[in-house]
């Protein structure tokens, strides 16, 4: 018969709450035994209103050993019958007992802490009798006067019993542990245009960061409650909210052991061990390779895995958890087989261009998933940007990562990263070697150029040109069993480079209301380049047609080529050429009304954005033909005429490009008509 029990508990306040699920367990194990508790200071609320607390002592850990003793010889008069020690002290180990947690008890490894502390206190006694007791919360007493404080604070900030409540957490002990309170700001802003109330909760610590927030947006219409509560008045607030959205600290643990919809932001510490545990429940993270840590200062000084936790994703799991009702709970946990996505594609800004609704495709199967795409140095303003994406890695194989050794020793940092599935959009042997190298388990891609280095290989038919890039690019996500809808490509837009445009704009005397024709005449091979003089004429005509203002644009190998097609224009034109960078470029596509263009990168990025493009196509071989590499837009044409050529010796050609030749004036005249007059 177990009589007096000696409960001994931990010291910061979550920890503590923590362990309430195990008080419970021996509350209604034992209804008749008096408890006496050890506790620190700082959670000693927790159980000061407790009736089932026969003694409550506040244990002081940097006691000296006279008091420390002294304790212990007035505890061991008590004669306990079972002492549940979930502190591992001395007083646990030293003090006599029939029922003690055992000395050399093995716990699961992968137990959440609320389930550690629970199998230690029945660890004597039955398991699955003790599961079932352990349902009920009784260690955390709500009396009258907490729920009446409640009620007055709603009448005072005209909070409604039927408005749609969120409490929101913002502060934690550590602040690693804080997702940025400029997010906080975007998401309560985010909520209160849906029509939620949002009450701020925390400790005095937390208020700083909760005035904040409401300074940000002061019509939001936010309360601030932390430092206003006490912990049985703050769980008379949760059981009236719909959700509540918290970092990792002791709010979190408080509403998951009253079983309300919590949903947690988790960086540094792992969600497995103290993660939200009421029966309707989310995580958002993001698995940066050296995460969980678990440690007091981030060894990189970047703390990515919160800085990196969008508000977009936060929202997204706000809204699924609020479709459940508490008659349907689901426990929501980061389940999918992958928790670490590299996309790979080192080939021309065009080709990772048409790459991009692979990555938002990704990110749709995989929301919790760390996604990120390695790039050539060129590609980078393409990436970098995307909504979609964790990460860019940058593998410059022409400087940084020149020769085998370079390419090794991007593998190996490759592999310090921890990444658990490639998906390799184009087959290169470097690419299928460093991926390999970097040991990541499962590699999908095509059968070509090294493919049996990968793990999902991919029949390579891409040189048939029985369809369009960005559909070969779907053929890897089916490996994955993703069948997505979106072919939208996106071409992120940066504020800088919109300044850049309108200042070149500006300074050429060209107005906002002016149309804009922007023409490149340069290409990556003479296979694919028009004849200088039809770029000029055509832009003559149209200028004479429509009163456009002319821009020439071209790479740094074309910049000649521009000048020759302006000096054998009539009208004034702006030469752009070789000045601006892809990101520039985008921003300034994005101005005009059409642009003309030869088969090539440009002609990506200006369908991305929304300008209508008539790109020219040459060559006839399947492989390179419009079929696979025309542009996307709705308004767009692709010019192409095949002249009978049985076998195309590309920029070797002996007809002098007969196919460019065929497409005439005319007829770019006639498809800028089309795209104009609809």
């Amino acid at each position: 018969m177990v009589k007096k029990i000696l409960f001994i508990t931990l010291s910061n306040i979550g920890d503590c709450i923590l362990t309430l699920p195990a008080l419970d367990f021996l509350c209604q194990k034992f209804p008749q035994a008096r408890i006496t508790l050890i506790t620190a200071e700082r959670p000693r609320q927790l159980f000061e209103d407790n009736p089932r607390i026969e003694k409550l002592i506040a244990y002081q850990k940097r006691a000296g050993f006279k008091e420390n003793f002294r304790i212990f010889l007035r505890l061991k008069k008590e004669k306990f019958d079972a002492v549940i020690d979930l502190r591992n002290t001395l007083f646990g180990a030293l003090l006599p007992a029939q029922y003690k947690i055992p000395a050399f008890l093995r716990i699961p490894a992968d137990m959440h802490m609320k389930d550690r502390h629970l199998y230690k206190a029945y660890s004597r006694w039955s398991i699955v009798h003790s599961k079932k007791l352990a349902s009920k919360t009784i260690s955390l007493p709500i009396k009258k006067d907490d729920e009446e404080y409640i009620e007055k604070i709603f009448i005072e900030n005209n909070i409604k019993k039927d408005d749609k409540i969120i409490v929101i957490a913002p502060g934690a002990r550590s602040h690693i542990k804080r997702w940025g309170r400029d997010k906080f700001s975007l998401l309560c802003r985010e909520l209160a245009q849906q029509e939620f109330r949002i009450i701020l909760a925390g400790d005095r610590d937390d208020r700083q960061i909760a005035d904040y927030i409401i300074q940000k947006d002061p019509k939001a219409g936010l309360v601030n409650l932390c430092g206003q509560t006490t912990l049985s008045q703050l769980g008379a607030l949760l059981k009236e909210t719909a959700l509540l959205i918290s970092n990792d600290s002791a709010v979190l643990h408080l509403g998951s052991y009253l079983n309300i919809p919590v949903l947690a932001v988790f960086g540094p510490t792992d969600d497995r061990k103290y993660g939200p545990w009421s029966d309707t429940s989310a995580v958002v993270k993001k698995e940066v390779f050296c995460r969980p840590c678990e440690k007091a200062q981030c060894r990189f000084g970047t703390l990515d895995c919160m800085r990196l936790v969008t508000v977009e994703e936060v929202l997204r799991q706000v809204k699924q958890l609020l479709v459940h009702s508490r008659q349907c709970p689901i426990v929501h946990r980061q389940n999918n087989i992958f928790k670490r996505i590299l996309v790979v594609r080192t080939d021309r800004i065009g080709d990772v261009l048409l790459s991009t609704p692979v990555i938002k495709a990704l990110r749709e199967a995989y929301p919790d998933a760390y996604i990120a795409m390695m790039v050539s140095a060129y590609a980078r303003d393409i990436a970098e940007g995307n909504p979609w994406l964790d990460e860019v890695i940058i593998y410059d194989k022409d400087a940084r990562h020149k020769g085998w050794f370079g390419s090794l020793k991007f593998a190996c940092s490759l592999k310090k990263r921890k990444f658990d599935l490639a998906l390799i959009l184009h087959p290169t042997n470097r690419v299928h070697l460093v991926t390999f190298f970097a040991a990541i388990p499962r590699r999908i891609g095509y059968d070509r150029k090294l493919g049996m280095l990968l793990t999902d290989r991919i029949k390579h038919r891409k040189q048939f040109g029985e369809k369009h890039e960005l559909e070969y690019n779907f053929d890897l996500l089916k490996a994955l069993g993703i069948r997505p809808a979106a072919k939208d490509l996106f071409m992120p837009i940066k504020p800088e480079s919109e300044e850049w445009a309108k200042e070149i704009l500006r300074e050429s005397g060209i107005k906002e209301e002016d149309q804009i024709l922007i023409i490149h005449p340069g290409a990556s091979c003479p296979s694919k380049i028009w004849p200088n003089e039809r770029f000029a004429e055509v832009a003559d005509r149209l200028v004479q047609e429509y009163k456009f203002k002319v821009l020439i644009i071209a790479g740094p190998k074309d910049i000649a080529r521009a000048q020759v097609v302006i000096k054998k224009m009539k009208t004034p034109a702006l030469n752009l050429a070789g000045r601006s960078s892809v990101s520039q470029l985008a921003s300034i596509l994005k101005k005009c009304r059409l642009f003309i263009s030869n088969d090539s990168g440009p002609v990506h990025i200006a369908s991305a954005v929304g300008t209508p493009v008539i790109s020219i196509f040459g060559r006839s071989q399947a492989g390179l033909s419009p079929r696979r590499w025309g542009p996307l837009g709705a308004k767009d044409k692709a010019l192409h005429k095949d002249v009978g050529c049985i076998e195309c010796l590309a920029h070797n050609c002996v007809r002098e490009f007969t196919c460019l030749k065929a497409i005439t004036v005319d007829d770019v005249l006639q498809a800028a008509e089309l795209i104009l007059k609809s």
